[in-house]
């Protein structure tokens, strides 16, 4: 029986079932079904034959699919362990609560950031479309594509320039005595590896570090105060820049071809590195204090909103979810590609690796507090790109045996991490070009596109550019994200209908999801979004860097930039209402909310058509109310 049988059979047994217990008989089929559209029949729809059936088969090819079964989920894993599993993990854990972090993060993983990857999973596997095409669902919303697209485009930008320092301290990791761990004679009040044995404990917190200035003084050339300028990139840094996104380009080049083959070392290289670094870290003198330090739960953090708050904005950029690139690699796969079990995998396998990362760090950490003379770690504890370019260089430096192998280690890891989670964002990006773009020369295209990426990072490797890398992840990342997210839930399940994807769902895989799925899609995700965006909004303060203040201008800066990144979405909407004028203004809404015939669903022609004969038949499934909607 051929999976069409297999479908008709079902559906004809389950409409015998709804016709007895609702009395459905007399249904007129003539009127338009759930979707707005008149229902089919198979009494008079135009049969095919099967060679006119394979002829239209062969007419359609989706652009490219992925290689092999496995290129999706190495994709999926390359991007969503990154650098935020090794610089950001462990301090937003230790600064929320260290072990008790891990309860809020978990339970907001198994209610969100789950969901919301199966959902992009599942999204871009059904249309074979971007982040962009994929809303014909609803075609007002369609600008939730672009602001998905702009969220991308500002946190790979700023991540492109967090590969060049790696890419500089990589470099510097080959010279014969780490650069960062002596002190330049200009230097006042510097203290190196040979003098921390001679400062008391109650002074290790107010001194500064050789790493630390080497960092501030040598590779970002800072300023005391933004007030002074951003300043102008430096030449070793440009350089750097430069290769970055040249690499960013090598895996892109080609599109998923090229993208497959890469995910295979993007996403398996880091943990061979990883699992030397942690067996290098826990063998260590003072390694088991640091380690207990980053899990030891402070329990009291839990009844904080800011913990809960933490947990949902580093689930969101730990996974990479609505920013498109999800939504973007499943596109490539197989129609009937068991996606839920490599959202299971990767969702599972992201929250390991933080973990793994937060004890190899701290672990090192706590080395270094011990070379310090210090039971107090978290003194020697820097937080965001401190961490990974301050205190984890500076334990390096102290290492007896091969410091510089474990830096070039450290280093390779961040990189190939960051080119992972870098080429699907800008792939996200890419995509609406292709769109717009279709018959430009792929390689051309994504060439246009790295290299307007690397005009735009410029400015974080300014002198400046530390300020500049906190306001557009603060207003152009994480407030967008969390913005779209509430919307593409909204669209998906509370306008287009819970019912209506999950026939969609069904179809595609031939199994109904769970109630677990669609009790957090129709509430429970939506609902917790809605109250960190409240709380978000109800408890801000202005940004701060190092303490300092940003001057008004800046402020005026994030929020351009918040507005740029939400304004495709009122702007498709008044667009799409104004283009669908009808008698009444409430009518034109609803069309314009209604999903573009022929345009939205399975884009290959004849799954197409099959599925519009299966979603016809389940109209009846409409009837059965909320109940069944759970439990059937």
């Amino acid at each position: 029986m051929t999976k069409m049988e297999r479908i008709e059979d079902g559906i004809y047994r389950q409409n015998d079932y709804i016709n007895e217990v609702f009395q459905l008989d007399d249904f007129d089929s003539s009127k338009p079904d759930f979707y707005g559209n008149i229902p089919l029949d198979y009494a008079t729809m135009p049969q095919l034959d099967k060679q006119q059936e394979q002829s239209e088969s062969s007419t359609f090819s989706k652009e490219v699919e992925w290689g092999g079964r496995l290129e999706f989920l190495m994709a999926c894993i390359a991007t969503s362990v990154g650098l935020g599993n090794v610089w950001r993990f462990p301090f937003t854990a230790y600064e929320n609560g260290g072990g008790a972090f891990l309860i809020p993060y978990i339970t907001v993983l198994i209610l969100v950031g789950k969901p919301f990857y199966l959902l992009e999973g599942l999204l871009g596997q059904f249309t074979s479309r971007s982040c962009a095409k994929t809303w014909y669902m609803t075609p007002a919303m369609k600008g939730l594509g672009y602001s998905q697209a702009f969220g991308a485009f500002c946190v790979v930008s700023y991540y492109s320039a967090l590969m060049a320092l790696t890419l500089y301290y990589l470099v510097s990791s080959f010279q014969s005595e780490l650069p960062w761990s002596f002190c330049r004679p200009e230097w006042k009040d510097c203290i190196d590896d040979s003098m921390f044995k001679n400062v008391s404990e109650d002074r290790i917190a107010t001194i500064q570090s050789s790493a630390e200035l080497y960092f501030r003084k040598i590779v970002l050339q800072e300023y005391a105060s933004i007030e002074d300028g951003i300043g102008v990139p430096s030449w070793h840094l440009s350089i750097c820049l430069f290769l970055s996104w040249v690499c960013v380009f090598g895996v892109l080049f080609r599109g998923v071809k090229s993208t497959g083959k890469a995910a295979y070392f993007l996403a398996l290289f880091p943990y061979i590195v990883m699992t030397a670094l942690l067996i290098r870290a826990v063998t260590l003198e003072g390694a088991v204090d640091g380690i207990l330090f980053f899990v030891t739960p402070k329990w009291d953090a839990l009844w904080k909103p800011t913990v809960w708050y933490a947990a949902i904005t580093q689930c969101f950029f730990s996974l990479s979810v609505c920013f498109g690139p999800i939504i973007n690699y499943s596109s490539y796969n197989n129609f009937e590609h068991r996606v839920d079990r490599d959202v299971m995998i990767v969702t599972t396998l992201d929250t390991f690796t933080s973990l793994i990362a937060g004890c190899t760090i701290f672990g090192i950490l706590g080395n270094l507090a011990h070379e310090m003379n210090t039971k107090d770690i978290a003194k020697v504890v820097r937080g965001g790109i401190g961490l990974a370019f301050i205190s984890y260089p500076d334990a390096l430096s102290r290492f007896t045996f091969m410091p510089q192998l474990f830096s070039i280690l450290f280093f390779i890891m961040m990189f190939v991490l960051g080119t992972g989670s870098s080429a699907a964002l800008c792939g996200a990006v890419f995509s609406i070009f292709r769109d717009h773009l279709p018959n430009m020369r792929q390689w051309l295209l994504v060439l246009c596109v790295t290299c307007f990426g690397f005009v735009v990072s410029l400015i974080y490797i300014t002198p400046g550019g530390q300020w500049f890398i906190m306001l557009i992840d603060y207003y152009g990342g994480t407030f967008v994200a969390i913005i779209v997210g509430i919307l593409e839930i909204a669209t998906i399940f509370w306008m287009y209908g819970l019912l209506n994807f999950l026939n969609d769902v069904e179809f595609m895989l031939g199994n109904r999801l769970s109630a677990y799925w669609r009790a957090c899609w129709l509430v429970i995700t939506p609902v917790l979004m809605i109250i960190i965006l409240i709380y978000t909004c109800a408890t801000y303060e202005p940004l701060m860097y190092d303490g300092k203040r940003f001057p008004d201008y800046a402020y005026g800066i994030g929020w351009f930039v918040l507005v740029l990144g939400i304004s495709p979405i009122v702007w498709w909407i008044g667009q799409k209402i104004i283009t669908n004028r009808m008698s009444s203004f409430t009518e034109s809404v609803k069309t314009a909310f209604q999903p573009t015939e022929n345009k939205w669903g399975p884009k290959n022609p004849k799954i197409h058509r099959e599925w519009k004969a299966f979603v016809t038949e389940k109209k009846f499934g409409a009837q059965s109310g909320l109940i069944k909607m759970f439990f059937k």
